[in-house]
């Protein structure tokens, strides 16, 4: 019996110049674990002219992930935070009851071309924690946990698994795992995973069950206790997962909840300012209506 609950094709999105891989939500599957959205980003190649420029938008009731493969972005939040993200680190924001940011090219960066390619990813808040205090967290790349077992190559991006811990500080059960190799080698990992799994290929392809898949799929575990899979040589892959909530979560827009009067004071807020504000930013993102509802 096949353990492939679900193959997910990513599908393409535009946001302004980039091109993104939309991988979550998906009609048939709005999460794995607490994992609500997450978009492929790039790779994009970028004149001097052309740069990242996401104004100011909010965020409730999650944490967002940034992880990338390449380039450069510059964070500045709400909070007072101004921070560059490069390759391997994390940036970690939590939104709790609100929080506001931009993404932009750094200016070192602007003059010349470039390429920005990574992981943007949301994870659900617990239904306890969904109006916390925001808060945000970077972890440089040589902080998360790294190890090669018979020539497979491991990273532990967030949370816990094989006995390990990411200094990523996440909010509930969870993992979201590196693994690549440069030569063919069977993986056999269910035994250290929990909960709902997905593995997402990047790079290269794998063998499962009979099947070869590659890149831009997701393939949705019906039990993550039996994740076993074949890596070609040259594969990069990104197992993703962790216990699922009790309570349905909504998500619209950049707002996600366990109650839609939350996301409707949240939108309100928004349109009458009432968000705080990014220091020395002024450019705001409006709510796209209504073709921009991400659960539509």
């Amino acid at each position: 019996m096949s353990n492939t609950e679900l193959i997910i094709e990513e599908r393409a999105a535009n946001i302004g110049n980039f091109m993104v891989g939309r991988l979550l939500p998906f009609r048939q599957k709005r999460m794995v674990g607490p994992f609500i959205f997450i978009d492929h980003m790039g790779p994009a190649h970028m004149t001097a002219e052309q740069n990242m420029d996401v104004g100011m938008h909010p965020h409730i009731g999650l944490s967002t992930l940034t992880f990338l493969f390449e380039g450069s972005v510059f964070h500045r939040d709400s909070l007072g935070t101004a921070v560059e993200i490069k390759p391997g680190a994390v940036n970690w924001m939590t939104a709790g009851k609100g929080v506001v940011h931009t993404e932009r090219t750094p200016d070192y960066l602007r003059n010349q071309s470039k390429t920005l390619h990574g992981l943007q990813i949301w994870v659900a808040l617990p239904k306890d924690q969904e109006e916390c205090e925001p808060s945000f967290t970077h972890v440089r790349a040589e902080q998360l946990p790294s190890w090669v077992e018979d020539g497979v190559e491991f990273k532990l991006i967030a949370g816990e698994a094989f006995g390990k811990q990411s200094a990523v500080p996440v909010y509930s059960p969870l993992y979201f795992i590196e693994i690549k190799s440069t030569t063919t080698k069977t993986v056999a990992i269910g035994e250290y995973l929990y909960g709902e799994s997905a593995l997402y290929i990047l790079e290269g392809a794998i063998k499962l069950e009979g099947n070869q898949y590659g890149p831009k799929q997701i393939l949705v575990a019906k039990n993550s206790t039996l994740c076993a899979f074949e890596l070609q040589a040259n594969t990069t892959v990104y197992i993703f997962g962790g216990d699922p909530f009790p309570e349905e979560r909504f998500i619209e827009w950049n707002f996600v909840a366990s109650d839609r009067a939350l996301i409707k004071k949240a939108k309100e807020d928004w349109v009458n300012n009432k968000f705080p504000m990014v220091p020395n930013e002024t450019m705001r993102v409006p709510i796209p209506q209504p073709k921009g509802l991400k659960n539509k």
